[in-house]
């Protein structure tokens, strides 16, 4: 005789209440919120048939990505590698062989800095994989906040550097970034800091740097560097460069550094690279880790639990890039209108009431971090009013740190016709410095 169940007794039998997946999430994203840049988008597109229907199209100054396609030369070499066959079929976490031969190429070119393609290269789905994947290597789980490890990160800053470490069980804690320390603050000033509270080296598994800086476009010098490196070295602390827009520098100004071109900075460096930003190629997910064999190949082992490389039709169109050029001309073209476009906005800024002289200008990125005018509650308040008002969308200071209070970002990849608009919408809408 079956002893089955019958379906329904199994249907009478399952409890009343619903489950409750969110019970099961991980400590560490249970209170974390969706990525700032998603939740403004949301909230954009929310209000875009009301802001539509009162002439007031949002236009955009947020998200930190060129509107542009990428180098047509770039995108004929994707085309032209996607007929091969062998290109479809899986990749390494390290990367081919011709890409990480091209990452020494171009780092050679870039910086004069010699890297090893076979231990010392790692290529990324974009920087911001790999970053997050170092930090699941480096970090070992704590329950408890007295015993987490911690990673320094700048603030303000990126704001994905503290969720990524925080999923993985760390403790970010902040380099605080002011125009009183024009961005470069004292690191060995900070760990005495942190010493002082309780946080003593050996908790301090490394310091996360990134000029030119996402949000502020300020760069930091080679002697910064050099500091950064001795104090790394000095309570061995990994320090984890990350140069995303070091190619986005102005016509005639000083091209930014990779911290890979202080002596013996290789010792304790792991840097990271994206194509995203130069090349224009924010949705190919491409980029490539340099430095200490180790730091790589902690990088590696996590990569291979979760990826299986990049497509090779891509990494063979970033390689080409990473060497072309063709490629290097359409970048220099670029940098020549982002600066125009910080002109064109600080000139519109300056006519508002804004005291733009006294404001740090970038010489690199496609940024510009302003003051909010004293009439506003806050960095929020200001972005909320001039969005719902004007249709301008902006990111509060505050999205990227608790030191960003008082600032907004302005990401200028904009058509000239739509900065100009905005300008005229401010004026008209009562957005003055005063």
């Amino acid at each position: 005789m079956s002893t089955a169940t019958p379906m329904s007794d199994v249907s009478q039998a399952t409890p009343a209440t619903q489950p409750d997946i969110k019970s099961l999430y991980s400590e560490s994203i249970r209170d974390m919120e969706t990525y700032i840049m998603f939740r403004i988008a949301k909230r954009v597109a929310d209000l875009t048939p009301s802001l539509t229907e009162k002439g007031r199209a949002p236009i955009k100054f947020s998200m930190g990505a060129p509107v542009v396609p990428p180098p047509q030369a770039m995108q004929n070499e994707l085309i032209k590698a996607m007929d091969t066959a062998a290109n479809h079929t899986y990749s390494t976490p390290r990367g081919e062989p011709f890409f990480r031969q091209a990452v020494a190429t171009r780092m050679k070119q870039r910086f004069g800095v010699t890297i090893d393609p076979d231990t010392e290269v790692c290529s990324l789905l974009g920087s911001k994989e790999g970053l997050g994947n170092l930090f699941r290597g480096l970090i070992s789980y704590r329950s408890t906040a007295s015993q987490k490890e911690v990673i320094l990160v700048p603030d303000p800053g990126y704001a994905s550097y503290g969720d990524a470490i925080r999923i993985c069980g760390g403790l970010p804690m902040p380099l605080k970034m002011t125009p009183d320390n024009r961005y470069m603050p004292d690191l060995e000033a900070r760990i005495k800091e942190l010493k002082a509270e309780g946080i003593g080296p050996e908790r301090i598994k490394a310091l996360v740097l990134c000029y030119p800086s996402n949000p502020t476009g300020m760069s930091c010098t080679l002697d910064y560097y050099e500091q950064a490196v001795a104090v790394c070295k000095r309570h061995n602390i990994l320090l984890i460069n990350d140069p995303a827009y070091a190619d986005l520098y102005f016509p005639g100004e000083e091209p930014p550094h990779s911290a890979l071109e202080v002596a013996g900075a290789k010792d304790i460096t792991i840097e990271f690279h994206t194509l995203s930003k130069p090349y224009a190629a924010t949705g190919w997910r491409i980029g490539f880790a340099v430095g200490h064999p180790d730091a790589i190949t902690a990088l590696e082992r996590v990569k291979g639990t979760v990826d299986s490389g990049i497509f090779k039709a891509i990494q063979k169109a970033g390689a080409f890039a990473l060497t072309s050029p063709e490629c290097e001309a359409y970048i220099l073209e670029q940098n020549a209108l982002y600066q125009t476009s910080q002109q064109l906005m600080v000139d519109g800024l300056r006519e508002l009431g804004w005291p733009m002289d006294d404001v740090m200008l970038p010489k690199a990125t496609f940024y510009l971090w302003i003051p909010v005018p004293p009439r506003f509650e806050s960095a929020t308040d200001f972005a909320t009013q001039l969005l719902e008002k004007s249709g301008i969308v902006i990111v509060p200071g505050t999205a990227f740190g608790q030191y960003g209070e008082g600032y907004v970002r302005l990401s200028l990849v904009d058509t000239h016709d739509n900065m100009r608009e905005a300008l005229r919408r401010m004026k008209e809408d009562g957005f003055t410095w005063q």
